[in-house]
């Protein structure tokens, strides 16, 4: 029997439930993981089974925990290695993995996440674009500190988990990176985690697909 359950969105479009997903499976957490499909903006099942209104929603061993960012300092308290061992470097991983949390809204809004789709050029508006430049900046510092693949060593770890769903976002709108942005982004994308995330997104029913985050037809 699962030691509790983890309530995530539709993989196609949940960025945050990416984040909370990788998290607890990093951490090796033994839950059941309950999808609810989201129907665009505010989804009633999501309200109806958790505290906040929003997933992803973690129930561990009597602890309840939302929000993605919490949900990684819950799962890092379980496996510290998600932050790295050396202090200042785990100050670091935190500070960048904050700044996403709260940050870099023209991205979000201008190219979500849709996983299986493609569409170079679209969205790239001088705020997004802005957006771009400062975390291509600061892959490239933790990488050439680090010397990867991922931001703080050989690893996926917690900044990874952050920004894990930029990487998909970039695939998908296709801005132009710096080669070492490139680099980490093939990195993240052939961990056994995301390639299981994109496989099971890729199974979702069709009906599960909204209108609005598809790419027009060609």
């Amino acid at each position: 029997m699962a030691d509790g359950r983890l309530f995530i969105g539709t993989k196609m479009y949940s960025s945050w439930s990416l984040r909370g997903w990788l998290a607890v499976h990093l951490a090796g957490l033994d839950v059941e993981e309950v999808m609810i499909p989201l129907a665009g903006g505010s989804t009633p099942a999501v309200k109806q089974a958790t505290p906040s209104g929003t997933v992803p929603y973690l129930e561990h061993r009597g602890a309840r925990v939302w929000e993605s960012l919490a949900i990684l300092e819950y799962c890092a308290e379980l496996a510290p290695r998600l932050w790295p061992e050396d202090r200042a470097a785990r100050a670091w991983a935190r500070s960048i993995a904050s700044e996403m949390h709260a940050g870099f809204r023209a991205l979000r809004q201008n190219m979500p996440m849709t996983i299986l789709n493609t569409r170079p050029g679209e969205g790239a508006t001088p705020e997004a674009m802005a957006d771009i430049a400062r975390i291509d900046a600061i892959w490239q510092a933790a990488l050439e500190a680090s010397g990867g693949p991922f931001l703080f060593g050989q690893e996926m770890g917690g900044a990874d988990v952050m920004y894990a769903p930029v990487v998909c976002r970039f695939l998908t709108w296709r801005p132009a990176v710096s080669a070492a942005a490139q680099g980490y982004m093939q990195a993240v994308r052939a961990h056994p985690l995301m390639q299981r995330w994109y496989a099971e997104a890729a199974q979702e029913p069709v009906e599960w697909r909204l209108p609005q985050y598809e790419a027009p037809t060609k």
